[in-house]
């Protein structure tokens, strides 16, 4: 199996730590006046969206996960799991809210997502990384309210909350990057 070494720490990079697969989201290099040099990030588990801190020395090595990713749709919510069909069997799995953590904001039904796969078992979902969606709540605009940067938190069909310019109305079909949570533009 493959491993990763300090020198190998990036972004994105995937590495197992204890038993938990987990994606680096920052890290940086600290070179000390004294002493060795080392690396401190934040790793995101695919297991439950957790961001944990971690030291790495040189010398240390962690392996990579085998990460498999499906493409399966969103059904509903049954109350106690996010329930998903597998578009090619149309076998139905279900995932714990905690599994689905950040994601679940951008779960909206008939919604095709990749499933992520560990070990054989569904550990996360992924959603599209831009997806179109109506405005449900946003604050009115004001006479005046042009200044080109200005923006207003605006909450969409599936719960999720973005920050959109002043022009953008309720009832607006939009644009949304579900990785940063920005806005896109407007759909014609």
């Amino acid at each position: 199996m493959a491993t990763v070494g300090m020198s190998d720490i990036k972004k994105n990079v995937r590495l197992i730590v204890g038993d938990v697969p987990y994606k680096i989201v920052e890290f940086q290099h600290v070179k000390p006046g004294k002493g060795a040099a080392f690396v401190r990030m934040k790793m995101k588990s695919f297991l439950n969206g957790k961001v944990v801190e971690k030291t790495v020395h040189a010398g240390d090595k962690f392996e990579v996960p085998i990460i498999e990713f499906k493409t399966m749709q969103y059904l509903y919510d049954d109350g106690e799991m996010y329930q998903f069909m597998d578009n090619e069997t149309y076998d139905q799995l279900g995932l714990t809210y905690e599994q689905c953590d950040d994601a679940s904001k951008w779960l909206k039904d008939g919604t095709n997502v990749d499933m992520i796969f560990f070990k054989n078992q569904a550990i996360s979902v992924q959603p599209p990384e831009t997806m179109e969606l109506v405005i449900t709540e946003t604050p009115p605009n004001f006479k005046g309210d042009t200044s080109s940067g200005s923006k207003k938190p605006a909450t969409l069909e599936t719960g999720a909350v973005v920050q959109v310019p002043y022009h953008v109305l309720e009832g607006d079909l939009i644009k949304v990057n579900t990785i940063d949570c920005e806005f896109l533009g407007k759909v014609k």
